[in-house]
């Protein structure tokens, strides 16, 4: 019986039912059992909107506050929570506004918000300390081809045909007016990480782009090399190493069979 109730009152509160199955649970007082149930339905779906509007608050003044809402509604009732936890939800929101027909006019729109769930995963990600330069001194010279670099736990990337963190930018809430940003500028390729605790979204060239997500397919350094010299032939790969190892974007390291090296 117990269970019954349960599961006709998450059918009742994230469903659409005119007259859900929960109401039969409900005691006949001086409230009617609709009325009641109608806060409980009311409540959630309200809690759910404040959700997502915490968690893309750039999408959301891109749009304004009562077509965010409008959306955010249509969202909720489509899409319930899958689990116990509100930090876990709105994964898809950015696919959701990608077929909602009302935002078509944007098409920037599901990117932003791709870019801001993916800071959000970042910052709440594992902590993990950051791989350094000297923990390389040790590997010999004719080992480096079969390097393989660990992603910290909060790197995250994400490459779009707009100038999505440029939007991004010009739309923070210390900024009273925003900024036109010109589309024509192109897309971008970004990587998101978290040093010293905070979120750092950087525009990386398309052989950096290249070279990260092979690391994150548990490519070697020479086949990442490859893959990011096939992408910009100019490409420094020095360089970038060198700004990943600063910028914390490496954990530890795999050297031939297994043998590897993590910081801490």
């Amino acid at each position: 019986m117990l269970r019954e109730m349960q599961e006709a009152f998450r059918r009742g509160v994230l469903g659409t039912e005119e007259n859900p199955d929960a109401l039969g649970f409900i005691d006949q007082d001086h409230i009617p059992p609709d009325r009641r149930f109608g806060i409980y339905r009311n409540n959630t779906t309200a809690s759910l909107i404040g959700v997502l509007i915490a968690g893309f608050p750039v999408t959301a003044r891109l749009v304004g506050e009562r077509f965010f809402r409008h959306a955010a509604r249509v969202y909720v009732q489509a899409n319930p929570p899958m689990a116990p936890q509100l930090l876990a939800y709105g994964g898809d929101f950015a696919d959701f506004l990608a077929a909602f027909e009302p935002a078509r006019s944007l098409p920037y729109l599901p990117d932003v918000a791709r870019l801001e769930w993916l800071r959000q995963e970042s910052y709440f990600s594992a902590d993990a300390v950051s791989l350094s330069a000297t923990s390389l001194q040790a590997i010999p010279a004719d080992a480096y081809a079969d390097l393989a670099f660990v992603l910290h736990p909060a790197a995250r990337l994400l490459s779009s045909r707009f100038p999505i963190s440029r939007i991004w930018d010009a739309n923070q809430p210390q900024h009273e007016t925003v900024d036109r940003v010109d589309l024509s500028l192109g897309g971008e390729r970004l990587l998101i990480v978290r040093p010293r605790h905070a979120v750092v979204t950087q525009r990386v060239s398309a052989g950096d782009f290249a070279l990260v997500t092979a690391f994150a397919e548990g490519a070697s350094l020479s086949q990442a090399a490859g893959n990011a010299l096939a992408a910009e032939p100019a490409f420094d790969l020095q360089a970038a190493l060198a700004g990943h190892l600063q910028h914390g974007t490496f954990i530890s390291y795999r050297l031939g069979a297994g043998q590897g090296k993590e910081e801490g």
